[in-house]
């Protein structure tokens, strides 16, 4: 190692980071400067990464959760020589720039998940070791170990306060993920105080008893970061790796350093004095040394070097294993079979009826044998969430491969874990629990929306339709609420042919998340139209279920368990009245104008919606002439059917407000 240079790196990166928070006035300069010597380490030594191939699948991945210091991040990244310019270093935070305030995962190259949100990132770490793990099992072979990278991630306190964190590195350390190095940025501070004034926990004592292995090192000494690191790598003992680096937070500043101010941009003040003290040129901002780019540019030469070398392995597996290859090219794509719909059996029309959570069990079945990178997890409930895996086994030390994903009740970390095998990009995550529960993992969701990953949301008992557990466990606002994050599909099916194409529009939507919400109780066949076509209807968002025998008077709309009383109410309500069966809102506003009013004719204004659930969002379909029968309110403890007699979610309800329109 030459520390001599990476010294110079360390402090080059500081420069950077005070350079770009001093310009636009905006930013968090304490993480950059006090884990510069932990950069430079990573980047100049540690990491397997190669910048002119960024997606290279035997990389190491490197998260930021501590996602406020991001310019730490942009300026390694633009040192190792990624794509990415002293011009965007320049424009950190500004209008456009490829340097946002918290790193994004599709906006800038390197960059492996979206962070901001304390402790996502831990959990995103998490995911990429739980993808990394299942990889190698099922790719590597006697003969050629392809896959084998590691997963470092930086977190501070603020991290490793927040409750994600914790439920993401206790079953880190549970399933033994010694692929997972967790840096711990410690340096005694938080945004507004001392650390001391939150926190007296032993941090290390706590992560040692989730089962991780613990070491403590000076984060500012080149030889003991990197000797922890290597360790840390080699060391496959089935504890992942917990690295508490003690750190001044804004080292390179006296004025702040050591003190909650370094946390912001309050040390921006003193850039000229501080870049005076790092032994920066005075007349030059954003100043990269020829010495610093040269080391970086042997260094690229050399990481090239180690990716040719794997490139000849991996083509010697190709070559031996052209199935494996064939399904590794696949899955790094996202491939999902075109005739996905075609390989789920259609359910007999005659069928008794079934709760759309039992008929989701039945679909997963062959959508698991049609897509080999899926897999399913539960937050201890796939006794209720009936999304087993049946023709496999259970994730874990003694069984990698395996597609079963036992969470816990660890809802919020589920999230941020799916999150992270999604950013990996080899498999197909999902995971499960009660919709009533989805406000646990709604941050993890909401950064899956913003970050466009693929992941699968099932959740169960969608409604009051849950019964005797009573209004704490009967979701009202939580489909609307779902329904508001842009990106997100959220898909109600009200029969188990919309169950199906439910899961094969999941599965083929590439650029964002969907959440699957299925009822606990029993919903009959809707087979006023073929199962293609209720499968099809689902992709549409929105479609004519029943259609009017004569003129046409009233258009009753509705999703999920309601769709059975719109199709009574019809049935008693004449000849001129439609039922169009919503099951996702989000896909039915992406369809063309003429598919919209085809199905939502403008010149019919009688209109009725019915769901389950808050009110608000169905106006917009309902119009000004029409009504919303829904509930406003929370549930009541009683049997299902009772509590939906009472909020009025029957036919004769939907039929009485039709007349009295």
């Amino acid at each position: 190692m030459n520390k001599a240079i990476l010294s110079e790196a360390a402090n080059t990166a500081r420069g950077l980071a005070i350079d770009a928070v001093h310009q636009c006035s905006s930013g968090h300069l304490g993480l950059p400067l006090g884990c510069a010597e932990i950069g430079a380490v990573l980047w100049g030594e540690a990491l397997r990464y190669h910048p002119d191939v960024p997606k290279w699948v035997n990389r190491d991945r490197f998260v930021l959760s501590a996602g406020h210091g991001s310019i730490f991040l942009y300026s390694w990244l633009h040192l190792a020589g990624y794509h990415l310019s002293m011009e965007e270093v320049r424009n950190f935070r500004q209008l456009g720039s490829r340097t946002p305030g918290h790193p994004e995962s599709f906006m800038t190259t390197g960059v492996e998940a979206t962070t901001g949100p304390l402790g996502q990132g831990v959990g995103n770490a998490v995911g990429y070791a739980v993808s990394a793990k299942m990889a190698a099992a099922k790719f590597n072979t006697a003969e050629h170990t392809i896959l084998d990278y590691h997963i470092v991630c930086l977190a501070g306190d603020g991290c490793l306060q927040e409750g994600v964190s914790a439920e993401a590195a206790s079953f880190a350390g549970h399933n033994q993920l010694d692929n997972l190095i967790l840096i711990y940025d410690s340096n005694d501070v938080t945004l507004d105080a001392m650390a001391i004034k939150t926190q007296s926990e032993d941090t290390g004592a706590r992560f040692a008893a989730y089962g991780w292995d613990v070491v403590t090192v000076d984060g500012h000494d080149l030889d003991a970061v990197l000797a922890a690191i290597e360790k840390a790598k080699t060391d496959d003992n089935g504890k992942p790796k917990f690295i508490i680096a003690r750190t001044e937070i804004g080292r390179g500043i006296p004025e702040v350093a050591g003190t909650a101010k370094a946390h912001g941009e309050g040390g921006a003040n003193f850039a000229e004095a501080a870049r005076k003290g790092l032994g920066l040129p005075a007349d030059e901002h954003f100043h990269v040394s020829d010495a610093v780019r040269e080391f970086f540019a042997t260094r690229k030469e050399s990481l090239a070097a180690a990716h040719s070398a794997w490139e000849k392995a991996f083509n010697a597996w190709s070559a031996a294993n052209p199935s494996l290859a064939t399904q590794l090219s696949s899955a790094l794509a996202r491939t999902v079979p075109g005739d996905l719909l075609e390989r789920i059996p259609e359910f007999d029309p005659g069928a008794k009826p079934a709760a759309t959570r039992v008929s989701g069990g039945d679909v997963i079945q062959p959508v698991a044998e049609a897509v080999p990178m899926f897999f399913s997890g539960s937050a201890d409930l796939y006794g209720s969430t009936k999304n087993y895996i049946k023709s496999s086994g259970d994730f874990g030390p003694k069984d990698w491969s395996g597609r079963n994903v036992w969470f816990g009740i660890r809802e919020h970390g589920m999230g941020a874990i799916l999150n992270g095998v999604a950013y990996d990009g080899i498999f197909r995550p999902s995971g499960a629990t009660f919709a009533v529960f989805a406000d646990y993992l709604r941050p993890s969701i909401r950064l899956a929306a913003l970050s466009h990953l693929p992941v699968i949301y099932i959740f169960t008992h969608d409604s009051v339709g849950v019964g005797e557990d009573g209004p704490t466990h009967q979701p009202v606002e939580t489909c609307s609420g779902l329904r508001v994050i842009p990106n997100l599909d959220v898909i109600r099916p009200c029969d188990a042919e919309e169950t199906a194409g439910a899961y094969a529009a999941a599965l083929e939507r590439l650029d964002g998340p969907t959440v699957l919400l299925l009822t606990r109780q029993n919903v009959p066949m809707q087979n006023d139209q073929p199962a293609k076509a209720r499968r099809e209807g689902v992709f549409r968002g929105g479609y004519v279920l029943r259609r009017e025998t004569g003129p046409l008077e009233t258009i009753l709309l509705a999703t999920g368990s309601e769709v059975q009383h719109a199709v009574d109410a019809a049935g008693e309500l004449g000849a001129g009245v439609r039922v169009v069966s919503m099951p996702c809102l989000e896909r039915f506003d992406r369809q063309t104008a003429e598919y919209k009013e085809d199905v939502l004719p403008t010149a019919c204004r009688r209109r009725v919606a019915i769901e389950a659930g808050v009110s608000g969002l169905w106006w917009k379909y309902a119009g000004d002439q029409g009504q919303v029968v829904a509930i406003d309110r929370f549930g009541i403890s009683a049997p299902g059917d009772t509590v939906m007699e009472q909020l009025g979610m029957t036919a004769a309800h939907l039929v009485e407000v039709v007349k009295g329109m």
